[in-house]
């Protein structure tokens, strides 16, 4: 229902502001006072110190942060050669047929994380494929997990693209390749940026089925972060936070300029 008066507008921008302070900034505002602190006996800390950010460099958090940003690299990228080429294959079959196979895309989202780590843990533990202990089963793990996003938006994607173009380029004689890589594609980056984006950070921020199936050695962020508070060191933890948050608006950031740039050209 729309809201014609300028009384009722503020009143819902009031409470909208009220609702994203309470439940996103204060948790974060917590966090970074947290690995700023030295302690927090009261209502509001007490001592500055960058103490937990010098602590947790000079252990394994750098690499924690290769880690994260290696598995969720090359899971973002495979999530969208697959999602991409699933999403192109769909759109030339029938309604029917690719609702189902669309809905059966998205079941990994639906299940939860740490049934699919214990699901992957199971199944690649046994030769032929016996992955466990090894780097790739975090990869295929994060894969499985953020596809059926990447899927998602490039669907979205060809859903939005008019037909006219590749209509044409097919009357000036353009083969099906030469019109998927120099007509579909280049019309779709700005999906396939925010694509490889939403990916990332879901990849960034996994905990469940990774906490399952990580190997010693290659231990990511969010992991990292859990043991940390698992063994009370609170204020490590959000240091460590406050690096995976950085690290993350930082890639996005700059995927959002790369979606800029490529909506603008």
């Amino acid at each position: 229902m729309l809201v014609w008066s300028r009384a009722g507008r503020i009143v819902i921008w009031a409470v909208f502001a009220l609702l994203f302070g309470v439940l996103f900034l204060a948790p974060l505002a917590v966090i970074l006072l947290s690995s700023l602190t030295d302690q927090w006996n009261g209502v509001l800390p007490s001592g500055l110190t960058f103490e937990h950010y010098s602590d947790v460099a000079q252990g394994a958090a750098w690499k924690a942060v290769k880690a994260s940003l290696v598995t969720g690299f090359l899971a973002s990228a495979l999530a969208l050669v697959s999602g991409t080429w699933a999403a192109l294959a769909l759109r030339i079959q029938g309604a029917t047929l690719a609702r189902v196979l669309g809905v059966l895309f998205f079941i990994p989202s639906a299940v939860p994380s740490v049934s699919v780590g214990l699901g992957l843990l199971v199944a690649f533990s046994h030769p032929p494929l016996l992955f466990n202990g090894t780097i790739a089963i975090v990869m295929v793990a994060h894969f499985v997990l953020i596809s059926a996003f990447t899927f998602g938006n490039v669907s979205a994607g060809l859903a939005r693209l008019s037909p006219d173009f590749e209509q044409v380029a097919s009357s000036l004689g353009a083969r099906p390749a030469y019109r998927l890589w120099h007509v579909t594609l280049p019309l779709l980056a700005p999906y396939l940026v925010a694509a490889f984006g939403l990916s990332f950070a879901l990849s960034m921020g996994e905990l469940g089925a990774t906490v399952m199936v990580y190997p010693p050695g290659w231990v990511t962020l969010p992991v990292s972060i859990f043991s940390l508070t698992d063994r009370g060191d609170v204020f490590a933890g959000a240091a460590l936070t406050m690096i995976l948050v950085a690290a993350t608006l930082l890639l996005l950031l700059g995927l959002e300029r790369i979606t800029r740039r490529a909506t603008v050209s």
